[in-house]
């Protein structure tokens, strides 16, 4: 009996598949199974989140592009008095 076949019409998906194939060693069956599998869990992982935890992650997302020793004091804006410049 053969296995089910599973056919994916795409070059960009091809070409990765075999890109990795070769660095991994892994035949693609196997990489296209681990890669489900990854997927199916940061679902599963996200459908947990509660509104509050998608928020702290977005902030921590979003810090990560802020080049370090940043603030937001913007203190650049006012003058001694604290009147806007």
């Amino acid at each position: 009996m053969s296995e089910p076949q599973l056919s994916i019409r795409s070059s960009k998906a091809r070409d990765l598949a075999h890109a990795l194939s070769r660095r991994t060693g892994q035949p693609i069956n196997r990489l296209v199974e681990l890669a489900l599998e990854r997927y199916e869990q940061e679902l599963r992982e996200k459908a947990d989140e509660t509104p509050a935890d998608a928020l702290w992650r977005l902030m921590a997302e979003g810090r990560q592009s802020v080049p370090a020793g940043t603030t937001s004091a913007h203190d650049d804006f006012y003058d001694e008095n604290g009147l806007p410049i």
